[in-house]
């Protein structure tokens, strides 16, 4: 959900892959239901995959500027060695894809989950890359991951 949110909200700023550590081989069928919400155009493109983050980290791969982990489960991982040196930060939601009981709360995780990204994502959107250095923006987008940035 992170990358199709950061495709659309971003404006073709940024090249957003989403991996993870355990990918289960394909995506959730409820984080396409959410994409389509946003009018994500390509949710059934064969690039919208469960992929593992070991593809992004193995020599030769695409160099990334940003990594966030939105797992809760994710913080408590050792996270490879990202080529490039990236600005990275940890930005913490529930795995909806955890949550069980009937469609309708499966559903109402998985739309929890995706308005929290979305609010992350949009305050990154709106950052001054350009105006900020190396530190300052490590800096913003930790406080983007801080749990009291979604009660705002």
């Amino acid at each position: 959900m992170a990358e199709g949110l950061l495709d659309v909200l971003g404006g073709g700023r940024f090249r957003a892959f989403s991996a993870g550590s355990h990918p289960t081989g394909v995506v959730n069928p409820y984080a396409i239901e959410q994409l389509r919400t946003i009018g994500y155009p390509r949710p059934e493109d064969p690039s919208l995959r469960s992929k593992s983050w070991d593809e992004f980290a193995a020599p030769g791969a695409t160099t990334m500027d940003f990594v966030f982990t939105v797992c809760d489960n994710a913080a408590g991982e050792v996270c490879p060695i990202w080529p490039g040196n990236p600005v990275t930060a940890h930005w913490g939601f529930p795995d909806p894809a955890a949550v069980e009981g009937d469609d309708a709360a499966k559903r109402r995780a998985f739309t929890i989950a995706f308005n929290q990204i979305r609010h992350r994502v949009q305050l990154f959107c709106s950052l001054p890359l350009d105006a900020l250095d190396h530190l300052a923006i490590k800096r913003e987008v930790d406080l983007i991951g801080r749990p009291e940035t979604l009660a705002s």
